[in-house]
């Protein structure tokens, strides 16, 4: 803690004193460092290396013996190639749990986590989500691990002194110091819940999944994205807040293979000026209620279509996404109080924080056979579903959950989060319905299929 008080004091200095008196005036003024910090932080943070292999593909033009004897192939068969991937990771659990993320090991099979001390491990995946951007492995044979405190991002503020610890273009762990220049930075990457944390702090690549801690040591959030049109730091990036990352890790714990989170029961929507004119708010801050999912959290709040919600839990709501992260970290199985701006009065509702119900068994169906749907996979629409790819759906319906690379559901255009309204005319209700629907076809297939809010109908070759 000295060593803190002096570099407190330093601080002080700089910011107090004239330019002619800033010279450091006690050895524990000039011995001021963030070396104890990194000292208890640096063994949690790993260097995270993924692979995969790619299968060779058949080259046609190689089937002559003349181009596989010189080429060394098999049939027109090109090698097979592995494919690379590196970033940064910090351990959260002393029997092994890392989480880095997800667009670090995205795709891959073989994961290796190495230690600051040099020591290699294998990991397995434990909990992919890609709505969070988040991924939380296991170290295999391995106990007793360094983990890091983790902290409260509500707390975080503008100023606060930062450390980001990571692997930036796999040159080894790097330390690099800044502030925290913003927060509840959203639009930043292509993950669902956006309310990033950004820094000054030098971030690169090979940083992403890597630490964002405090003067104490705490982690406030995970490096995941910079901006810059070089490839190099610019002195922006942005960290996921570590409250998520706890909700993450919750459910990795609980063994589950998707994050259980709150389920709103909803669609928001942000509020622009033109919003906010209508409907006569001082400033076009919040979430604009736009619909209501039938007996859901929402609807059984309170909630009505044209509510502005303004606050959770004390906590001001900025936007719709502001909204939509605050409310995903909430404990489950309790309650959040809603601040909400009905027609220029405010009102306090109480929703139910309670995962989304699974109210229809999903039975996939992976379709198969000459038909321009063979190699999608299909399933029975819930909440449950819809939370988990993040889709506006009903609880009604049949969702493309899958598409095969290469196959004819991909070649007719048939996307992953499709609903099939009906097939030939006739409704799709179920996913065994699809397979049922499967019949001889001369011509072709009439396809009506919902995607993004907007119907669509195609007719399909068979």
């Amino acid at each position: 803690m000295h060593r803190f008080a002096g570099l407190c004091a330093v601080l002080a200095l700089l910011v107090l004193a004239p330019a002619e008196a800033q010279t450091p005036k006690s050895v524990v003024e000039m011995k001021a460092s963030f070396a104890p910090i990194v000292k208890r932080v640096a063994p949690a943070v790993v260097n995270v290396y993924a692979a995969r292999v790619q299968k060779g593909v058949r080259n046609p033009l190689l089937d002559d013996p003349f181009f596989q004897h010189f080429f060394g192939l098999q049939g027109g068969q090109a090698p097979d190639r592995i494919q690379r991937s590196q970033g940064s990771g910090v351990i959260i659990d002393a029997d092994g749990l890392v989480v880095t993320n997800q667009h670090v090991i995205d795709g891959m099979t073989d994961v290796k986590v190495a230690l600051n001390d040099k020591r290699e491990f294998d990991a397995d995946i434990v909990l992919r989500d890609p709505r969070s951007d988040l991924a939380i492995l296991r170290l295999k044979g391995i106990h007793n691990l360094p983990v890091v405190e983790l902290g409260n991002s509500d707390s975080v503020e503008v100023g606060d002194l930062v450390l980001a610890l990571g692997n930036p273009f796999g040159v080894g762990q790097t330390v690099t110091s800044g502030i925290v220049s913003a927060l509840s930075r959203t639009q930043i990457s292509g993950s669902d819940y956006q309310l990033f944390i950004q820094t000054d702090a030098a971030i690169n690549p090979g940083n992403s999944g890597g630490a964002l801690v405090d003067v104490e040591g705490r982690l406030i959030g995970i490096n995941t994205a910079i901006y810059s049109k070089s490839g190099g730091s610019n002195g922006i990036g942005f960290a996921i807040p570590v409250n998520m990352i706890k909700v993450v890790a919750a459910s990795a714990r609980e063994g589950s293979k998707v994050v259980r989170r709150p389920w709103f029961g909803g669609r928001l929507q942000p509020v622009t000026a033109d919003i906010a004119e209508s409907l006569e708010l001082d400033r076009p801050i919040g979430a604009l209620v736009v619909s209501l999912v039938d007996k859901g959290p929402a609807a059984t709040a309170g909630l009505k279509p044209g509510d502005v919600i303004v606050a959770l839990d004390d906590q001001t709501v900025e936007d719709a996404d502001g909204f939509g992260f605050r409310f995903a970290t909430k404990a489950l199985d309790s309650k959040a109080a809603m601040r909400v701006n009905r027609g220029g009065k405010l009102i306090t509702l109480s929703i139910n924080t309670i995962v989304a119900p699974e109210t229809a068994p999903r039975d996939l169906q992976t379709l198969t056979g000459r038909w321009p749907l063979a190699g999608a996979t299909v399933a029975n629409a819930s909440p449950a579903l819809a939370e988990e790819m993040a889709l506006d759906i009903s609880s009604d319906g049949v969702v493309v959950t899958n598409v095969k690379a290469g196959s004819a559901a991909e070649e007719v255009g048939l996307q992953k989060g499709d609903v099939i309204v009906s097939i030939d005319g006739e409704a799709v209700k179920a996913s065994k319905d699809v397979v049922a629907l499967q019949r001889p076809r001369q011509y072709y297939w009439a396809l009506v299929i919902k995607r993004g809010g907007q119907t669509l109908t195609s007719k399909v070759g068979g």
